[in-house]
């Protein structure tokens, strides 16, 4: 207690460079923890958005991810409603699930032939309740920019598509543009304008009277025999995808119809299972019972699990990214603060070498002389923590309200700047931690030259 009284009131001693050495650490933990929860925003807001999309894991063929997005068919999945069944009953598994669904990726032409428009698309065939179901997860409680499928409880054969497939075949009246170059065209003439083989192979998918719609459309698909299938189908709705890649090539139907196109009357099949988990702390866990479960129940089908990271390779790539960033940043402010007190020791040292001198001549041992100036650090550092962690959570409650946006790269809608300090426990505690470390360090050289000080020479500057 004692050492401490005394550091405090030598820091007390100089205010004015004791204010200035406290700013220069608030400031620099500050830029680090706005940067870190800036960069965690990003990683969970990436993390958010795949896990709602594609789960946390998915079940697919061996050599599906790699080789079978251009034939669905060879990389399929029998028998998938028994799997579903075995995982949602386990007694290991269901605890950490939120969401297990299948899921029919396939590729086709979809085509308006009154227009003569027609573009390729890939589509992909769910259970619009379960997807609605995993576009709520939000464990990290972000501003989530998912919005629920409309082909809830809509017709056998409504799809959604990306706003960039509706502007290709000209369904003008699901676009909020001025500019759409083209109107649909009356249903009649819509009828009238189709090819009869490709009116044929439509009628044979649904034989059941279709609803008129000005934005009905044609889907050309491969079976699994090679032989084409044409199916008619109704867009009920554009949504912007975000990445203009996807959305100029998005579609999704009901899994029934996507099993129809695909399979024909054939048993249906799947080219993945999805596994949402309620958190992803589970992640690990649930992968290891899933391959236990594969291992015992379908051997012959020769399944693998995958996790989010693997499927959509551009999370790790942003999160190498954004930690090479941050710690080059937190690095470069580290050197700035690390200097900055090293002086404000070193000059302190120079200035109270008579009282160093006066210590060691009552008595005081060198390594009571290291432990008060490093204690003094010690102090100067615990304040600029506590005073960086503070200012950096105002600073961050004000840009998170400010409504601040920015366009990802590649991406065609603005997305909030989020700062996310009080979310990250560990990027606190090692900032924090990380603060301290420098504080002594930088302490350590001025402490050791003070404590070396022979006794007669420092009584001199008396």
């Amino acid at each position: 207690m004692n050492t401490f009284s005394l550091a405090l009131r030598n820091l007390l001693r100089n205010r004015r460079r004791s204010f200035t050495t406290l700013l220069a650490m608030v400031v620099g933990l500050v830029a680090i923890l706005l940067f870190g929860g800036y960069s965690s925003s990003i990683k969970y807001g990436t993390q958010t958005g795949f896990v709602q999309y594609s789960g946390h894991l998915q079940i697919q063929r061996k050599g599906y991810f790699v080789d079978g997005g251009d034939n669905p068919t060879a990389y399929a999945i029998a028998g998938y409603q028994h799997l579903i069944d075995k995982i949602r009953q386990d007694p290991q598994l269901a605890p950490m699930l939120a969401v297990v669904t299948p899921t029919l990726q396939l590729g086709g032409i979809a085509g308006v032939f009154a227009t003569g428009a027609s573009r390729s698309v890939m589509a992909t065939g769910l259970v619009a309740e379960d997807r609605n179901r995993m576009l709520q997860w939000n464990d990290y409680q972000l501003v989530s920019y998912a919005q629920p499928l409309p082909l809830a409880g809509a017709a056998p054969d409504a799809v959604v598509v990306g706003t960039g497939v509706a502007r290709k075949l000209k369904l003008c009246s699901l676009l909020d543009e001025a500019g759409c170059a083209a109107q649909a065209l009356p249903v009649a003439a819509h009828a009238a304008a189709l090819p009869s083989d490709i009116a044929a192979l439509a009628s044979l998918d649904q034989p059941a009277a279709k609803v008129a719609s000005a934005n009905r459309i044609e889907m050309l698909a491969a079976t699994a025999h090679g032989a084409p299938n044409v199916a008619s189908l109704d867009v009920i709705k554009a949504n912007n995808m975000g990445i203009k890649a996807l959305d100029d090539v998005y579609m999704a139907m009901h899994l029934a119809q996507a099993q129809r196109l695909v399979f024909g009357s054939e048993a249906p099949q799947v080219t993945a299972i999805i596994v949402q988990l309620k958190h992803t702390a589970q992640l690990e866990a649930a992968r290891q019972r899933l391959a236990a479960l594969l291992s015992a129940e379908l051997r012959a089908q020769d399944l693998e699990v995958l996790d989010f990271g693997t499927l959509n390779p551009t999370y790790g790539q942003t999160n190498e990214f954004m930690d090479s960033m941050f710690g080059f940043i937190a690095l470069l402010i580290g050197v700035i603060v690390l200097f900055t007190i090293g002086n404000t020791m070193s000059t302190a040292v120079v200035e109270r070498t008579a009282e160093i001198g006066t210590l060691r001549a009552m008595g005081l041992r060198r390594s009571g002389i290291r432990k008060l100036f490093l204690c003094e650090a010690v102090v100067l550092g615990a304040a600029g923590a506590v005073a960086g962690v503070a200012c950096a959570l105002v600073v961050a409650q004000a840009i998170n309200h400010s409504g601040w946006t920015w366009t990802p790269p590649g991406y065609s809608y603005a997305y909030l700047v989020q700062v996310l300090i009080g979310q990250s426990p560990r990027l606190l505690a090692g900032s924090v931690i990380g603060m301290l470390a420098v504080t002594v360090l930088s302490a350590w050289w001025p402490a050791r030259r003070a404590a070396r000080l022979a006794i007669v020479d420092a009584l001199r500057h008396a």
